[in-house]
This record gives C-alpha cells, structure tokens and sequence, in this order.
C-alpha cells in the first residue's frame, strides 16, 4: 500500500510542477514518519524514500539509531530548548525556529560540535491560536539578530496552514509566505539569502507547490490514517 500511495503522490507532484512551470527537482518529498513504527518506515524507505520528518525529538533519535545511515531526518514538530542537543549532527534541517530563546541554544550547542545548523523560521501566517511560530509582521526583525548567530544558517520559512476541506482556501497563505520570502530576500540581510519554502501536507500539497512550496510534508497520504 505505501509503495502505491507513494506512486499515487509523485505523480501529482509532477503534475503540480508542470502546471506551475516548474521543475520536480525543486521540490522535496518529506515522507512524515511520526508515530509509525521503524518497519513502516523502512517500507517507504525501500520505495526509495529518503527524507523523514519527526514531531518529536525522543522519537527521531530512536529511529535515527534503528534506520539506515543514508536517511535524511528533519525536525519539522515545535522544538523545545531542552531538546535540542542530542539532534546536534542528526538532522538535516529544523523546520520549527520560533522564538529568539530556541536559535540561542541551537547556536551554543551547534557551537559546542564546531557545526553549523540549518534552520527554517516557523511563521504563523494564519495567525492561529493553536499554531506557533512569528506573525508576518515579526519574521523581518528577527532574521537580522539571527543572521548574526554563527552556528545557524537560516536556510528559508515554515507554515502550517489551516486544515481546511477545500485547498484552496490556503493558496493565500502560501502566497503570502512565498512574498514574505521574497521580501526578506530583497532587504539584502547579512548572511542571509533564503531560497526554502516548507509548506503544504497531505490535503494541500499541491496548491503549495503551485504557490512556490520547495518542501511538501505528506504523512496522512503515504501511511494512511492513523489509528
């Protein structure tokens, strides 16, 4: 089943490419494998699946033991600084940069192993209770006190956006995430120079990825419902 459902996606992100004139290697497949078990995943992995997303940093670091070398994780759940050391080396990249206290950590621990961590800041662009990270307004500030942190490389922006029934009701969030990098990018920030976009899950990938998402993160449409 996964293998099929994994065919069944790559052929509409291909298709979401061609209609919005772009290429299939710009976007990144991040199969989110949270909550299942490590034979599920090594059933995508053997779909030649590469790239996993964990929501939590105990579970990451299991399955990071457990899994093959090659696997590319990433941190795309909220990140609390007490967690953060033992991702240190582990992860290719943390999604969820929300506040000033987390990039601070990031940076002492990446300090400590001499590496440098790529982030994404996480923007609350619906401005949702329940969801983290900085409005659109706060993002612009925030990136000119972290591009000064040595151990981070601020690489691009998150947002999660609404489950909502029609996706397209979340093209202008998408649309306004990929302005807001746009933006940025013109403001000529030292050390910065964004070209990621993580957006879109199972039920909205594709007007992501028509909006300019260059990470999908699709769990739901890989493992099926959870239980």
């Amino acid at each position: 089943m996964i293998k099929e459902n994994l065919v069944k996606i790559e052929a509409s992100i291909q298709a979401a490419c061609v209609r919005s004139g772009r290429k299939r290697e710009d976007v990144t497949l991040v199969v989110v494998s949270k909550t299942q078990s490590v034979d599920t995943i090594k059933e995508a992995y053997d779909a030649s699946i590469r790239v996993f997303g964990e929501n939590r940093v105990q579970e990451l670091i299991e399955k990071y033991a457990l899994l093959p070398a090659d696997i590319r994780w990433h941190m795309i759940g909220h990140l609390q600084t007490n967690k953060v050391k033992p991702l240190i080396g582990k992860v290719e990249l943390i999604h969820s940069l929300d506040s000033l206290r987390l990039a601070d950590t990031i940076n002492k621990e990446a300090g400590k192993q001499n590496v440098v961590v790529d982030v994404l800041i996480e923007v609350n662009v619906a401005s949702e209770d329940s969801k983290f990270g900085f409005s659109l307004g706060e993002v612009t500030s925030f990136i000119e006190k972290v591009a000064k942190m040595p151990h981070l490389r601020v690489c691009g922006l998150m947002t999660i956006a609404p489950f909502v029934d029609n996706p397209e009701e979340n093209r202008q969030v998408f649309r306004a995430l990929r302005k807001l990098l746009v933006d940025i990018n013109d403001k000529n920030v030292d050390n910065i120079a964004m070209g990621v976009l993580s957006m879109g899950m199972t039920n909205d990938y594709e007007v992501a990825i028509e909006e300019g998402a260059t990470i999908v993160r699709i769990g739901t449409a890989v493992f099926g419902e959870r239980g």
